[in-house]
């Protein structure tokens, strides 16, 4: 993810780009040469071409000094975006893009489709929405090919196809040229996919269709690529589950052949959003009781209408550079920890996490099956950290799998290969809490102690956790002033930010039959958050002295 620059102007400069685009066509019409050079240039290039031909249209800014048609300039991420669709297209593999409202997620693949209709003949290009109405409404700039049709009519005619003609070759959700094969045509509902084979298939807001089973098995037989495009709508459906089961994408990496591949838009992305725009609207949200509404539309929150959410959402997100909004003080011995994860088989994935004293500065996650293999790389990760320190300690997860990876250690122990500074500690979710007979809250003796409030260590350590959190909100938003160490901070430009925001606000707790707490990680319809249950044993470690002996220690 690109981050935020104080040096990306924003707004653009709109006149100056309205009279740069004058130039630019001034130029290619009196210059054959200019002009296929252009064309060629912009075959391979359709950030470029966007940024130089393509418009969007905001009837919002009617009866005001900004304009309604408005040259679509591109801030960091809008530019990733179509980097992604493109990628995507080139490997013939799907894509999903999570996002916030109002990203201009729609104008960016109507774009990429126009892009596509221009500059590939025989590229036929689908979409699909849950209403007709939203894919087609002849006059409606709201749907989707009015502001195809709009789009096309304001790009220079030089672009256009041989023989288009735009009064007789776009009609209602079909777009076609006489020249060639490409196309652009629309469906809704459950009669998505049922048309003709796609080079590409957009679905948008696709988290809110009716019979997603139905659609899925439709677009399995027409097209290699499609592009599910939502905001979130709660756990458990088939866009939350390819969600769940979909790989983030980095900026400048290839995207993975056979996965959904994602890409998430969040509202910190766009340059003109800032915390002030976004407190007022929250406190709109509140003040008219839709706030569970504004947490997912917003907060891409899937579980804002689900009860006994461990870790707010609202909360991990202002803990995001938490370190530097409260002006954490770096030292050269914080202590450094790391959590591993080990994946248990089918579709899960490894996770490492590694903070240095509050501040988490990595996390990965992938999908190895061989638990040497895992070990040896998660080693090689934290004793990079260790050599900046004199000692790292590495938590992982021995249920199950995870047991492997004590006899890898062990192997390079033996064989004196295990990093000099990296120590091995055995973590068990289902152990029982650390400091058992001390209270909940230190210095209530009337609180209760630790071994009857929480089930296990898992329980304590989540809520050990979102103590973490809770106070890092309050400092943020609030001023309270805490203790660095008891704070947790999640720097903006860790590669895997929005998946680990995800996971972290996915566990649920409550009361067991022996009334004490318990956490669910995987309320229904959803997947183990293994980079969540790093940061858990990374910013909750065992400790020798205070630990059941009954456990075995590397």
């Amino acid at each position: 993810m690109l981050e935020r620059s104080p040096a990306f102007p924003w707004p653009p400069d709109y006149r100056h780009e309205m009279l740069e685009r004058q130039r630019r066509a001034a130029i290619m019409f009196e210059s054959p040469e200019t002009l296929i050079g252009g064309m060629e240039y912009y075959k391979t290039n359709p950030v470029k071409f966007i940024e130089h031909w393509c418009y969007t249209f905001d009837p919002r800014n009617a009866g005001t000094d900004k304009p309604t048609k408005i040259p679509f300039i591109l801030f960091p991420r809008q530019r990733e975006f179509v980097e992604f669709l493109h990628r995507c297209l080139r490997n013939e593999t799907h894509g999903l893009i999570e996002k916030s409202r109002d990203m201009g997620a729609t104008w960016l693949a109507v774009s990429f489709s126009v892009w596509l209709f221009l500059f590939h003949k025989d590229a036929t290009v689908g979409w699909g929405s849950r209403k007709a109405a939203n894919v087609d409404h002849i006059g409606d700039m709201s749907s989707i090919f009015e502001k195809i049709r709009w789009q096309l009519r304001c790009i220079p005619p030089i672009f256009w196809p041989k023989g288009f003609k735009p009064d007789e070759n776009m009609s209602y959700m079909k777009i076609i040229c006489n020249g060639g094969a490409a196309s652009i045509t629309g469906e809704s509902g459950d009669d998505i996919g049922r048309g003709g084979r796609t080079l590409i298939y957009f679905k948008d807001e696709s988290a809110h269709y009716e019979h997603p089973e139905l659609i899925e098995a439709a677009l399995g037989d027409t097209t290699r690529v499609q592009i599910d495009i939502s905001s979130v709508n709660g756990l458990g459906n088939v866009f939350h589950r390819k969600r769940e089961a979909g790989i983030e994408w980095s900026p400048g990496t290839e995207v993975q052949k056979g996965k959904t591949n994602v890409l998430v838009m969040d509202w910190m992305d766009h340059p003109e959003k800032t915390r002030s725009w976004y407190d007022v609207r929250e406190a709109k949200a509140i003040e008219e009781g839709l706030l569970h509404i504004f947490r997912q539309e917003v907060d891409r929150n899937y579980a804002a209408s689900v009860e006994g959410v461990v870790i707010p959402a609202e909360w991990v997100q202002s803990a995001i550079d938490a370190h530097l909004k409260l002006e954490f003080t770096e030292h050269e011995n914080d202590d450094c920890y790391a959590g591993l994860d080990v994946a248990d088989g089918g579709g899960d994935r490894n996770a490492l996490a590694i903070r240095e004293g509050a501040v988490l500065r990595y996390c990965e996650q992938w999908g190895e099956r061989d638990t040497g293999v895992t070990t040896r790389r998660a080693v090689d990760s934290v004793a990079a950290y260790a050599r900046k320190r004199r000692r790292a300690k590495l938590q992982y997860d021995s249920v199950g799998v995870g047991a492997g990876v004590k006899a890898e250690s062990n192997r390079l122990n033996d064989d004196k290969l295990m990093p000099q500074y990296v120590e091995l500690f055995s973590w068990n979710a289902g152990a029982q809490v650390l400091e058992p007979d001390d209270r909940v809250v230190e210095d209530d003796e009337e609180s209760p102690l630790n071994k009857d409030f929480y089930a296990n260590l898992k329980a304590q350590a989540w809520w050990q956790l979102r103590l973490r959190f809770e106070r890092t909100h309050r400092a943020v938003v609030d001023g309270v002033k805490y203790d660095q160490d008891t704070l947790i901070s999640l720097p903006s430009s860790l590669s895997q930010l929005r998946t680990l925001q995800k996971e972290l606000s996915q566990p649920t707790m409550s009361k067991g039959t022996r009334m004490k707490l318990v956490i669910d990680k995987m309320p229904e319809g959803t997947r183990s958050p293994n980079l969540a249950d790093a940061l858990v044993m990374a910013y909750w470690p065992v400790d020798l002295n205070s630990y059941d002996l009954s456990m075995s220690w590397v």
